[in-house]
């Protein structure tokens, strides 16, 4: 029922460090988002500073095609600097423009996504976030372009090259929750005993 979206979120001075309003917006049913109230959402998104509710608001509406979000979509691609975020606003863009116009913005991202592996060589939060069942896996199925597949493999070569320390500690479902795999004093022994065997070699 449409009828049943939180007035909170409809108050453009929506405070994003009140308890109230974030309980509103993470446990918000997508069935409640309409043409009608979608751009009380645009409207968080574009007001937040906290990348959480930005985060939050993209997974919320990527899958919808109302005409607002076509402009919206572009926009939060060119805003955000996290490649997660990239292409989580990359998924609700797809539903407006061609291959051509995604295979443009992927080669920009993929120079992007080859310097984060120079830079931050252990970078396995971003990557898995990259991989998850909500991202590349789910673009590279659904459209089935040679662009999304390419990023795709660009990632799973980036991760596979890291050390096994920082592989393998959760992974991201279809509806981008983390699933652990590993307890955290698992991860932390494994990252540990890398850390120390490599300040063991500068010795």
């Amino acid at each position: 029922m449409t009828n049943n979206f939180p007035v909170i979120l409809t108050n453009e001075k929506g405070n994003g460090k009140k308890p109230e309003f974030r309980n509103a917006l993470f446990n918000l049913d997508k069935s409640t988002i309409s043409n009608d109230n979608v751009e009380h959402l645009i409207t968080i998104y574009n007001s937040a500073k906290q990348l959480d509710i930005r985060n939050k608001v993209l997974k919320l509406l990527y899958d919808f095609t109302y005409p607002l979000l076509k402009d919206f979509f572009m926009n939060a691609y060119k805003k955000e600097r996290y490649l997660d975020m990239k292409i989580y606003a990359l998924r609700g863009l797809s539903n407006f423009i061609e291959e051509k116009e995604i295979t443009q913005l992927l080669k920009k991202f993929n120079q992007s996504l080859a310097k984060r592996h120079q830079t931050t060589p252990y970078n396995f939060q971003e990557y898995e976030l990259l991989k998850g069942g909500n991202a590349l896996p789910y673009l590279a199925e659904k459209f089935g372009y040679p662009c999304f597949k390419e990023t795709l493999e660009q990632v799973n070569r980036q991760y596979d090259a890291m050390p096994d320390a920082f592989k393998g500690h959760y992974r991201i479902d279809e509806n981008g929750d983390i699933k652990m795999l590993k307890s955290p004093g698992e991860s932390k022994a494994m990252m540990d005993r890398f850390w120390e065997e490599e300040r063991s070699k500068l010795k």
